[in-house]
């Protein structure tokens, strides 16, 4: 639950320049499509420690401004994943977000158990915890 409007979250998500601000793992945007987060627009970013970074391009499959945004994240040679987010106003002030991930593609899709579904959830978690903490600052900006 964030304590700010469906409208503000999306501004952040539709903000591709901050997404290594609040994605846990991604330590650098390189580029944005002049599109992002139209279907097809790609986020080009740097994850991982240095030296041992990769760079990867992440791509939006469907956008529904302000409820729905799924991409998919490479970060080959490991895979790429397909992420959700859903948004859904909760009063006239708040927002649950939903974050679904799974892996689609690669090694991390085979390897599929308890302590990756955990280290995923915990990374999740505090992803989102950086989401809200932008959505609120836009708010209190605003």
């Amino acid at each position: 639950m964030i304590k700010a409007s469906p409208q503000q979250v999306w501004a952040v998500l539709a903000d591709g320049w901050t997404y290594s601000d609040w994605v846990v793992g991604t330590v650098h945007v390189r580029d944005v499509d002049d599109a992002w987060p139209r279907v097809g627009s790609q986020l080009h970013h740097k994850a991982g420690p240095w030296p041992f970074s990769l760079h990867d391009v992440s791509t939006v499959l469907t956008c529904d401004p302000p409820r729905r945004l799924v991409i998919r994240a490479g970060l080959w040679p490991a895979g790429e994943a397909i992420v959700v987010f859903t948004l859904e106003a909760v009063g006239a002030d708040a927002t649950r977000v939903r974050l679904g991930e799974d892996f689609a593609a690669g090694p991390l899709h085979w390897v599929r158990n308890k302590i990756n579904d955990l280290v995923l959830h915990q990374r999740n978690k505090e992803t989102l915890t950086r989401l809200a903490d932008i959505a609120r600052r836009q708010k209190a900006d605003a």
